[in-house]
Parts: C-alpha cells; sequence; structure tokens
C-alpha cells in the first residue's frame, strides 16, 4: 500500500490512532481506496506507518464506529460501501462559498466577552456552570447584504488578549484551536427551521417570523467531550441546502 503524503506526525499533540483513522477516511473519501477492497493487515500497517499494532486496532476501531469499514472474521478489515439511503443535507463553509462565487466577504463581530457558562449551556452541552467560556455574536455578509448571523460559545483557557481580526471570520472549530488549549476533533450539527426573533431580524434585515434555516452544532474534543456550542441562522430567502449520497460528492456549479 502506497501512504503518498500520508504520513503522522508523532510530535503532535493529536493522538496517534486518530491520524491513522483520518489518513484511511481521506484515502476512503478520495477514492483511493474503494469498497469492499481490504485494508492491509495490521502488522503491515504498523510496520508503515512505525506505530504499534494496539495503536492499528484503536484506529481501525474508529473507522468501524463511523461506518467507514467492516470486519470479517478470519478475512481481514474492508472498506464500507457507502449507505445511498441516508438524508444528509451539505452545510459548506459559508466563507467558502461566497468566495467561491465571486462575491465580497465580510463579517461584524456584534459582540464578545468572556462569560462564565449558565444553565442552559449545562442543559445544551454539559459544561459545568461558571466555567470560563467566549461568547461571541457575529454578522456575515456577502456583497454587504448579511446572510448569516451566528451566536458561538466554547470553553476559553488561554487567558491571552483577544483580537477582533481573529473571531470575526472563522468556524466554532477553529475558534476552539486557537483561542483555548482544547483540541476540537469533531463537530454534531443538526439542522432546524426556525423563524427569527426582534434581534434576528434587525440584524438580517428581514421582517420578524421570517423562516431561516437553524444549524445548532456541537464541538467535542478527543475523549468525546462536549468543549463548544454554537448556532448558525442563515436566512431562507437567500440559502438552500444540497443532498449528496454516498463517499464522493458531485461538484456543484454555482
Amino acid at each position: 500500500m502506497s501512504t503518498g503524503s500520508f504520513t503522522i506526525d508523532k510530535s503532535s499533540v493529536i493522538p496517534l490512532y486518530y491520524q491513522l483513522a483520518k489518513i484511511f477516511k481521506d484515502q476512503i473519501t478520495s477514492g483511493t481506496l474503494q469498497p469492499n477492497q481490504s485494508l492491509p493487515p495490521e502488522y503491515e500497517i504498523a510496520k508503515i506507518y512505525g506505530i504499534s499494532r494496539p495503536t492499528v486496532r484503536q484506529a481501525i476501531a474508529e473507522l468501524t464506529k463511523d461506518g467507514f469499514v467492516y470486519t470479517l472474521k478470519g478475512k481481514g478489515t474492508f472498506v464500507s460501501v457507502p449507505q445511498l439511503d441516508d438524508i444528509s443535507f451539505e452545510l459548506d463553509d459559508f466563507r467558502k462559498e461566497i468566495k467561491q462565487r465571486g462575491m465580497k466577504l465580510s463579517s461584524k463581530l456584534i459582540r464578545v466577552e468572556i462569560i462564565k457558562s449558565d444553565a442552559m449551556l449545562e442543559k445544551k452541552i454539559g459544561i459545568p456552570l461558571d466555567t470560563d467560556c467566549l461568547f461571541l455574536k457575529v454578522v456575515h455578509f456577502a456583497d454587504d447584504e448579511p446572510l448569516v448571523f451566528e451566536e458561538k460559545y466554547f470553553i476559553y483557557t488561554k487567558n491571552k488578549p483577544i483580537l477582533e481580526s481573529e473571531l470575526e471570520g472563522y468556524s466554532l472549530s477553529n475558534l476552539v484551536s486557537s483561542q483555548s488549549s482544547l483540541f476540537p476533533a469533531m463537530s454534531e450539527k443538526v439542522l432546524k427551521v426556525s423563524a427569527v426573533n426582534q434581534e434576528e431580524a434587525k440584524l438580517l434585515n428581514v421582517e420578524l417570523n421570517s423562516p431561516v434555516f437553524l444549524v445548532e452544532q456541537i464541538v467535542f474534543d478527543i475523549d468525546e467531550r462536549p468543549i463548544g456550542w454554537g448556532k448558525s441562522i442563515f436566512r431562507g430567502d437567500r440559502y438552500k441546502l444540497t443532498n449528496f449520497s454516498g463517499w464522493h460528492k458531485k461538484d456543484k456549479k454555482l
């Protein structure tokens, strides 16, 4: 098996098994590894990447849990066939999509402060009361038209000066990694249909109770502990969702 540009950084704080699992996920989603193709034996993977066999087993367990591979006793581990009947939607990075469309992207920071976590955060993601958290509100614009309003909360640990330029245009996961000592390993997004309240209507320049897409996101660390929560409100009259199935995404025409 050719490793190509896929390597493991043993000096990284990211666990070795997680790095290996990510390598195989990238090879599967890119088509380098095809459905029902067998992975190399455990000992061979360990030799290729210079890691222990228990680390390889942990990576394969992670891939199995996420549905990327399956194991047949006495035969080996194989790439799963992607399920084509799952209902899922592409939630592309807003900033990336706007730039691809040739539009001018800008963001406005409405509020930022260090707060103590409250009952809402404790209920939503289990952050203990009175934990230091960074809270911010941001509006994103395309060609000076407000399209997305976001509220973000995450555990704050760095105790360093906060620069507005570091906050306005970044995803929740990037903010967690840049503004805390925590490592965001994965996130979960839930799509809902909602209507804007008075503050949201004013910031997005729409009528009160206008329909919107509401995306709630939880960010987890490597041990699957929640370390951040946010919500993004997308104008329903200016945004659409696209559905793809399988490992590979068809190129979208903008």
